[in-house]
């Protein structure tokens, strides 16, 4: 079965805890709902910050969701003078038989502007997403651990 990357990015609004396990949860509900991965199909998980991004490990939302054997990192994207701030980035390797042109890449909030052209997702209803993340959490997550 062949490896293909799903890539994701999103942007959070301050340099806390609870905005990046937020936002990251998010990116990560949407980019499993998109492409109906299954964790046991994740070989790894590579998650990325903007330098100024450091009160949390993103990973840990993962943990959160449940996510527990799968490999993962988190890193600091390179500081490039003027490129987007307060960004997450995720980048999953993924077992598939799903060819890469029906990939769906998930970039949202301010982080659209990073790819435009990957950015035409249907419209979100975040009050479901977020009802589908507290039930995930609820249901199927076992304790967190980094």
């Amino acid at each position: 079965m062949p490896c293909r990357g799903v890539r994701g990015a999103t942007t959070v609004d301050d340099n806390s805890s609870e905005e990046i396990l937020r936002a990251t949860r998010q990116l990560l509900a949407l980019m499993i709902r998109q492409n109906d991965i299954r964790e046991a199909d994740v070989a790894s998980a590579i998650f990325t910050t903007t330098t100024d991004l450091d009160a949390e490990f993103p990973a840990l939302a993962a943990r959160q969701l449940g996510w527990l054997d799968v490999a993962m990192v988190c890193l600091h994207e390179l500081d490039v003078p003027g490129s987007l701030r307060c960004c997450i980035r995720i980048l999953l390797q993924w077992n598939t038989e799903k060819p890469a042109d029906q990939i769906v890449h998930v970039y949202i909030r301010e982080a659209a502007a990073l790819r435009p052209d990957r950015s035409d997702l249907p419209p979100v209803d975040w009050n479901e997403l977020e009802e589908w993340i507290a039930d995930h959490l609820n249901n199927e997550a076992k304790p967190s651990r980094r």
